[in-house]
């Protein structure tokens, strides 16, 4: 469990370090303008349906949550998912024992 945990952990991490740069070569491309891309907008480059049917089904299901979750669409998709990567790592990260 420990080694799929650590495994995920990386992923996350990798994915994290290919939105930054993605956003760091946007931002190059427009002249040193800050691009930042959120997490809902990740999302919607790669399946736009999907987030819409995600974000009425919150609606409609959850009200209360709704405006939680749509913060959390909000956050830069690097940081999200490289803040739960490092977590991950940290807390599932090898343990040494006595040798």
């Amino acid at each position: 469990m420990a080694v799929l945990m650590r495994l995920i952990s990386l992923i996350l991490i990798v994915i994290a370090l290919m939105l930054l740069g993605a956003d760091a070569v946007s931002s190059l491309e427009r002249g040193g303008e800050l691009v930042v891309r959120s997490l809902g907008t990740v999302w919607g480059i790669l399946n736009q349906h999907s987030l819409d049917a995600f974000k009425s089904w919150v609606q409609n299901h959850t009200p209360a949550l709704a405006q939680g979750v749509y913060s959390f669409l909000a956050l830069p998709g690097w940081a999200a998912t490289g803040v739960l990567g490092v977590i991950l790592a940290f807390v599932f990260g090898r343990r040494l024992g006595p040798e």
